[in-house]
């Protein structure tokens, strides 16, 4: 899929505090092993939430187990407090938020990676087994396509469209940037199942997730009119409505979790896109 070059405009995300990766063999330290490595996770992060759908389209529940951390962090920092030992464990006098992602080594009892796209490209590269892997041969310049598409036209783009701060030039800027990367994902997927394969990529766990994000927080500071263009995507909505029908991505699907982490850190003002909303996620997804 080509993507379109977007608004220079890249949301300041903080660098991983870890970025190990699984190898292939001895020599790498880090090697794959079932039942070494542990996931750290909550849903109600959109970084936990792609981790958890790929764990289970990949099936690991037992080769790398994972635990569910609250919605919440339990300290005012944003730390959680079970994560603690494990930063601290990980760099000598470790003063950092403890918050997760977090992909574990149960061998040393330190951290791996908190580094989101590593861990599902290891999960998936070192544990696939003979399930079909969500990262296919030949298909990595269109998945980072669409990484890009997500983080810079849709989830970046809607949080500047209702942003408190912004100019009301700014927010109508961002709006139509995320406007149009929603147009080109509806013409994409005229007459398609998925994004970029015949079967479920990491393409649509991105996508998914990131459309989960649009209706489930973002929305809550625009206003109605723009959500109803949002939600006059009737392809791209049908799409979202199928995945989350998946057992793999509506068994994550923690909607009042996603809501009170939402509540726990939004500073902004409540719109009123909050009270359109676009699926009824709790219909839609399996359980």
């Amino acid at each position: 899929m080509s993507v379109a070059p977007l608004a220079a405009h890249v949301s300041a995300q903080p660098a991983p505090a870890f970025r190990g990766r699984i190898g292939s063999d001895a020599r790498s330290g880090h090697y794959a092993v079932p039942g070494r490595y542990r996931l750290h996770l909550s849903t109600a992060c959109p970084d936990g939430l792609r981790i958890a759908v790929t764990h289970s389209l990949l099936g690991l529940d037992t080769v790398c187990p994972a635990t569910f951390l609250p919605a919440v962090p339990d300290t005012p920092e944003g730390s959680h407090c079970a994560l603690r030992p494990l930063y601290e464990a990980s760099a000598h006098h470790y003063t950092g938020p403890a918050v997760a992602p977090v992909l574990s080594d149960d061998w040393s009892g330190r951290i791996v990676s908190t580094h989101a796209p590593d861990i599902m490209r290891d999960l998936a590269r070192r544990f696939g087994g003979d399930r079909p892997s969500p990262y296919p041969c030949g298909a990595e310049s269109e998945i980072e396509a669409v990484e890009r598409m997500c983080a810079q036209g849709i989830e970046d783009a809607a949080q500047r469209a209702g942003a408190a701060g912004g100019g009301e030039s700014e927010r109508a800027g961002a709006l139509e940037t995320l406007l149009e990367t929603l147009d080109a994902l509806e013409r994409w997927l005229i007459g398609r199942t998925y994004m970029i394969r015949d079967e479920i990529t990491a393409a649509d766990v991105e996508l998914w997730v990131a459309l989960v994000q649009l209706d489930t927080v973002h929305r809550n500071h625009l206003d109605a009119s723009a959500v109803q263009r949002i939600a006059d995507h009737p392809t791209l909505w049908a799409y979202a409505r199928r995945l989350a029908a998946h057992p793999a991505f509506g068994a994550h699907l923690d909607l009042d979790g996603i809501a009170r982490r939402h509540h726990a850190r939004c500073q902004g003002l409540e719109a009123a896109g909050a009270a359109v909303q676009i699926l009824d996620w709790a219909v839609h997804a399996v359980r």
